[in-house]
């Protein structure tokens, strides 16, 4: 699995924030791995420079063979938080795709 990274220019600390993300992302679904072929990752700062609440947004974009591409995203207040909640969402997700393929 593949796993690409795209940021805007508010997001700091972009080498250790790719390291997590990488970690996060590959053990959060591992599961579905076979079926994965590239993770698009998208992390952006909502308000700029501006603080509020659950302004950092993750987008997963997961590429998979046969299917057609699945999105989800979260917002949180910090970049961690919004990238596990977008995980979860994908494993839910994927969940529903692969058990429709299967019946």
């Amino acid at each position: 699995m593949d796993i690409q990274f795209n940021t805007d220019n508010n997001i700091e600390g972009k080498q250790s924030m790719e390291d997590y993300m990488t970690t996060t992302i590959s053990e959060g679904l591992k599961h579905f791995g076979e079926h994965i072929t590239r993770i698009e990752v998208h992390v952006s700062d909502e308000n700029g420079n501006k603080k509020g609440p659950k302004d950092k947004k993750c987008v997963l974009e997961a590429r998979l063979k046969g299917v057609a591409p699945i999105a989800v995203s979260a917002s949180e207040d910090n970049v961690r938080k919004a990238v596990v909640s977008a995980v979860d969402k994908m494993k839910a997700s994927l969940t529903t795709t692969m058990g429709k393929r299967k019946s």
